[in-house]
Parts: C-alpha cells; structure tokens; sequence
C-alpha cells in the first residue's frame, strides 16, 4: 500500500512526567514532534531520559502534565477507553507472566475492544487472530501456554496481540528487547512491511543501527528538547554526538559508527581494495592503529592475485599472515614488545 503523507498523531508542548498529590515531576520541557500515516518511528535517548514514559503518555496510558496529544484530529483527552484501544495499541518492557493461558487466548484479548458486551468473537476477528499468529511466526506456538515461553517468545506473542488489536498507530517499548540478533531482524521487517500496510508505528529503542538505517524518522530525546526528522538530516546536524560524549567511546557523524577511545598504538596504511580492504582496516582499527591516508611504512597488503595471505610490511622486513586473527595478534606483540 502506498504510503500517505497525511498526519495521524501529534504531540503539542507536551509535559510528561509523574504527579502525586501536590508534588510534580516534570521529566523535561514541553515536546512537540509529529508522525505520518504508515511511518516507522524510532525514539531513542539516554536510559532514564523518559523514553517509556513519552511512549505510555501519547497512548493514553499514563496522564500528561499540560500540552496535548491529537490522534487523527482528536485529543486524547476527549477520546473514550474503548475508542482509544480501537486506534492505538501498545506494548511495554514488562515481561507478561501469566498462568494457565495459552497463547491464543492472549492474542485474542487483543480483539477485546471490537467485539460486543458479551466479548463474542466473530469471524472478522478470528481471522485477524490467525494473521497475527503467522505474522509473527507464532501459529505453532497457539496451543502453548505463555508460562512456558522463553522471553524472546513471549515478546513475539505481545506483537501478535497488538497485531490482532488492528490499530491505526502501533506504540512499541523495546519490542526487540530479548530477541536474539536474526529474531531481532525479523521483527523490525515485520514493522518496516506493517507500516508499508499504511499501520504507523513508533517504539523506542537502544539499538542504534536499526534507528539510523531503517526507520522513517527519529525522535531524539535530550534533557532540554524534543529532536525529529529523518536519521540522516539528524546525522548531519550532528545532533547524536551527544549520546557518545565519553572519553571511552568515540562516534563518527560521517558513517554512522562508533568505537572505543585508545591509545595510538601508530598509523598503517592499508593497501587494497574491496570488502578485503574494509575488514583489514576494521582489524587494524580494533588492535589500536589509526589508518594512514598515505602510503608508508609500516603497511599492510591484502591478499590480491599475487599474494594468497595478508602482508604486514615494515622496512625492509616482510610478514605473512593467514589470517586477520594472527595479523592483530602480531601488531599487539610488536607494540607492547
């Protein structure tokens, strides 16, 4: 489905925090940020900035401290229960555990709001049940009881009852937290063709990679403001090199990666071309060297036509190496030698 340009969910100087009694916690000042019809929106942020609070905030979860929320013209505040669950549906950090339900019955809670007072389901919601089990990869998984899933599972079960709720704007709190790196990706595919359905999605998550190569847009949370737009206009405001202010870690604007702060160890040339040449360079950087941009000795030469092994060359002396393993290894000894 083609994506529409048109504006499903808005946040206007929104105050989130915690209120008890008199005494009010503000997280940070008023936000505003906007999503699309058939987005995928990362929010991301230092632990503790108020990421999951935001989140539980714009779906009506937990109450604002001023500002507004409008889904699809409406505010929040003005919007049924039932209504709300109708438009959006939400998943949090909090592991589910649950005895003696199966996995279907806690997908299916997720039609509650559209069926009728006795909690009937009806074809149409039988159907949206299944479709979220396969989606998900969890049909084989219906007869399981939720107690007897492994973490990684049961966020896939969470996903199917949100799927099952079918909402307009899905709300996601780590949805990838527990999932190893290929259920990872999977997941974050399912979002990416969801949102290709014309569904909106926006989840939080630590998981740099993911929010810089694959979503729509970003939300960037600091402590004094509310940052969107696409990750690449972000990147070229420089607006993350917040998140590695650290005399340990190191973040290059220009690619997107990051890496620890070493001593020198020196500076190496590296010669070749290719997928060869960028791992090379990858393993000199981890041993501690910087890369020249120059052609001097020390210098290392890839294997190519001529030569079968990695050449670490130094003067007038020369080594072979089978393997990157045992250049590093040789660079290391070299140093500390």
């Amino acid at each position: 489905m083609k994506k529409s340009n048109s504006e499903i969910l808005k946040i206007d100087l929104l105050r989130i925090g915690y209120a008890a009694g008199k005494r009010v916690e503000l997280l940070m000042p008023p936000l505003s940020a906007s999503a699309r019809k058939g987005e995928l929106i990362a929010v991301i942020g230092r632990n503790g900035i108020g990421k999951s609070t935001l989140l539980r905030t714009i779906i009506g979860l937990q109450n604002s401290l001023g500002g507004k929320v409008i889904l699809n013209n409406k505010n929040i505040s003005e919007i049924s229960a039932n209504e709300l669950a109708r438009e959006s549906g939400y998943i949090s950090t909090d592991i589910v555990r649950v005895s003696n339900m199966k996995v279907y019955d806690l997908v299916a809670l997720g039609r509650f709001p559209h069926t009728n007072w006795i909690g009937k389901l009806d074809q149409e919601s039988l159907i949206a049940i299944r479709n979220a089990l396969i989606k998900t990869g969890m049909e084989s998984f219906s007869d399981r009881y939720v107690s007897e899933l492994s973490d990684g599972e049961r966020q896939r079960a969470m996903i199917s009852r949100v799927l099952a709720q079918d909402t307009e704007i899905m709300v996601m709190d780590e949805p990838t937290a527990f999932l190893d790196i290929a259920g990872k990706y999977e997941i974050i595919n399912l979002m990416l063709n969801l949102t290709r359905e014309g569904k909106t999605i926006i989840f939080s998550t630590h998981d740099f990679n993911i929010a810089l190569n694959q979503t729509d847009k970003i939300w960037l949370l600091t402590e004094n403001y509310l940052l969107e737009g696409a990750p690449e206009d972000l990147m070229l405001k420089g607006a993350f090199d917040h998140l590695f202010e650290s005399s340990v870690v190191g973040f290059n604007s220009e690619d997107g990666s990051f890496s620890f702060r070493n001593q020198s160890r020196g500076i190496i040339w590296v010669e070749g071309e290719g997928m060869l040449r960028n791992w090379s360079e990858k393993a000199v950087i981890r041993a501690g060297y910087s890369i020249s941009e120059i052609k001097s000795a020390p210098y290392i030469r890839i294997p190519g036509k001529t030569n079968k092994k990695w050449e670490l060359v130094m003067d007038d002396l020369s080594k072979e190496f089978n393997s990157l393993y045992d250049l590093v290894a040789s660079l290391r000894q070299i140093n500390d030698g």
